[in-house]
């Protein structure tokens, strides 16, 4: 079982910067790939960032390469969101997820909700032009 908790949000200016931090709980959370989601007004949750079990991968979809950087201390059990450049459009609530049915797969970066099967209540990252 694994309890996640985001903080880290807040409004920020355009091009300004933020870092979420999804702190966790539970035993195996250090074994498991991890994610961010973040789901605007009237849309869907949509994927943001993954990263493997040990941090040796990390996948990020296209409209926040660059800008967003994705990083895990399994010894402090967090994952982290550093996004920088912010705009606008990145306007949202943002998720932390676990996938723990791919525990110490090295490498593995899940990428699709339906990989996860833990989340955490969101963050609320607003950006004004």
């Amino acid at each position: 079982q694994v309890r996640l908790v985001e903080s880290g949000g807040g409004l920020v200016q355009a091009g300004g910067s933020l870092r979420l931090t999804c702190a966790a709980s539970g035993r195996t959370f250090g074994w498991s790939p991890m994610g961010w989601f973040r789901q605007a007004p009237g849309k869907d949750r949509d994927f943001v960032a993954s990263i493997s079990w040990g941090g040796s991968s990390t996948y990020y979809t296209d409209s926040v390469k660059g800008r967003f950087t994705i990083s895990r201390d399994n010894a402090k059990n967090s994952a982290y969101l550093q996004m920088n450049s912010l705009k606008p459009e990145d306007t949202a609530v943002y998720y932390c997820a676990a996938d723990t049915s791919h525990q110490l797969v090295n490498d593995y970066t899940a990428r699709s909700r339906d990989d996860y099967n833990f989340w955490g209540q969101g963050t609320q990252v607003t950006v004004s032009s």
